[in-house]
């Protein structure tokens, strides 16, 4: 190979490389996500509908994708008689024809496309939100008697890492609460 293609080809693949960077940096731009992005992790009281309270360590990490970004988030619950139990989701958001609401891509068609699941199938019916310094992530969950369940996250941008309020509504009833703050890494 000749010393000009060789150069050629790494100017080809640097230019490349600038134009995948760019092309995130505009879906970050696009999406209003950039703030938010980062690993963060904390601890919380939940409290319960009946007044008790559960210590969690909690977790989340937000990244962008080629056409739109990722929410990853764990909770480790210590039980008193020393159980630990470990819940961890990873949902990818596509943005909408409507400014600040992102899709769920939970799935793939049988075309390869991103698609919601589906509630009816007791799956959740997942999208987000950003509204100025706030991310949600709603979670809606149709119950086999035809009632329901929302989830709602909240991930306000703070001074050094995020506030998270989470809420869990069934069926009109307020059945768990958390509010924390997580530390940006």
């Amino acid at each position: 190979m000749h010393a000009t293609h060789a150069i050629s080809l790494r100017r080809l693949a640097t230019a490349a490389m600038i134009w995948c960077a760019m092309a995130w940096a505009a879906v970050a731009a696009e999406t209003g996500i950039a703030p938010f992005i980062g690993d963060y992790t904390g601890s919380a009281e939940l409290v319960n509908a009946d007044g008790t309270t559960e210590p969690r360590d909690m977790s989340v990490s937000i990244s962008e994708t080629k056409d739109g970004f990722n929410v990853s988030w764990a909770t480790v619950a210590r039980k008193t008689d020393g159980r630990i139990k470990e819940s961890s989701f990873s949902i990818d958001f596509l943005p909408t024809d409507r400014d600040g609401i992102f899709s769920a891509a939970m799935q793939r068609n049988v075309f390869g496309h991103a698609v919601q699941l589906d509630p009816m199938q007791g799956e959740p019916f997942v999208w987000g939100r950003i509204a100025g310094d706030t991310l949600t992530v709603y979670s809606l969950f149709v119950s086999p008697e035809g009632g329901y369940e929302l989830q709602q996250f909240d991930r306000i941008l703070a001074d050094g890492g995020l506030t998270l309020r989470f809420s869990r509504v069934a069926n009109g009833e307020i059945s768990r609460t958390v509010e924390t703050f997580l530390e940006r890494q």
